[in-house]
């Protein structure tokens, strides 16, 4: 793939942004809770802190938070149980270097007004640190409890997007919303991002086309799929981009780290391997165009701490660069 004059989008060109992503780069980070809990829907969050300190020494890009209000039995997993605002916060007063992102926000059940003040907020208190990610969420039976209507969730995904874009990059900004109010030009949120915008992705689809996700947010992180149809995904991706324009594509997945570093990449319900194997399809997937792998160890039998030093050691500075 030809990066040479890809640039990045408008005002992401330096900050955390550009750090996380590069072009013809591959970058590493964890979705949180940082443990294995595959018999439970409910993590005990047992070291957390100490085993975010020790994901930043190593190199790791990015934690990344879900937003998971409820305790649903049948989605059977409450995430990192904090609200991601909150426990972002707290995560960036115990760590230096690495991204704190949302993975992502459930804007149809959020008020984008409060969003966008928590965002700039988390953004200012982590330095810079911060990665607002976006979706519509995969549960519709929190929508009544929120007084929300599941059936136009991409619709007011949209004008939420819209305001949240108005009023952290504008100084008392002229807006109408169909779904959310108005804004004449008398009140103006502080404070802005800390650099010149804040980066906003689309975690899953977002209720939306393609095309509409290049065009209005900054990157694209998806579930894990069949690889091999993977390079036509990323392509479609960086079309709908544009040829000259740096937009990452990156992906998630349930992620357990073999003891045997020979053990063979074994795909499904997340991604089993020992590092050899995984080296190898992460080499591979770089010049496909990812830019990004999310690692959620909630399957994993082995302990969290062991795992991220394997990594940081033998693989992250295989693609450091």
């Amino acid at each position: 793939m030809t990066t040479a004059v890809m640039k990045f989008p408008d005002g992401l060109d330096q900050g955390i942004f550009s750090k996380v992503f590069r072009p013809g780069a591959l970058t590493f980070g964890l979705i949180a809770p940082l443990e294995g809990y595959p018999e439970s829907a409910i993590p005990t969050m047992h070291q957390h802190t100490e085993l975010a300190k020790q994901a930043d020494e190593g190199g790791f890009s990015a934690i990344w938070l879900r937003d998971v209000p409820f305790f649903d039995p049948s989605f059977g997993d409450v995430g990192q149980i904090y609200d991601p605002m909150v426990y972002g916060a707290w995560l960036a007063a115990a760590t230096r270097n690495i991204a704190i992102g949302t993975a992502g926000i459930v804007l149809p059940l959020r008020d984008p007004l409060i969003v966008a003040k928590q965002a700039t907020s988390l953004d200012h208190l982590t330095g810079g640190r911060f990665l607002l990610g976006l979706s519509t969420g995969d549960r519709p039976i929190e929508y009544p409890v929120f007084g929300s209507d599941f059936n136009n969730r991409s619709e007011r995904f949209r004008a939420a997007h819209a305001l949240l874009r108005v009023v952290t990059e504008q100084s008392f900004p002229i807006h109408e919303s169909a779904f959310y109010g108005s804004l004449e030009g008398a009140l103006d949120l502080i404070p802005k991002p800390f650099q010149a915008r804040l980066p906003m992705l689309a975690i899953g689809r977002c209720g939306q086309e393609i095309e509409w996700l290049a065009s209005h947010l900054d990157g694209w992180i998806w579930h894990q799929s069949n690889f091999e149809q993977l390079p036509a995904v990323i392509d479609l991706w960086r079309k709908s981009c544009g040829p000259e324009v740096f937009k990452p594509y990156g992906y998630g997945a349930f992620f357990e780290l073999d003891k045997d570093p020979n053990a063979p990449l074994r795909t499904g319900r997340g991604l089993h391997a020992g590092r050899n194997a995984l080296i190898d399809l992460w080499e591979r997937q770089r010049e496909e165009g990812v830019s990004h792998v999310a690692l959620n160890l909630r399957l994993s039998q082995r302990a969290v701490s062991d795992t991220l030093d394997e990594l940081a050691e033998y693989v992250i500075p295989l693609f450091a660069c």
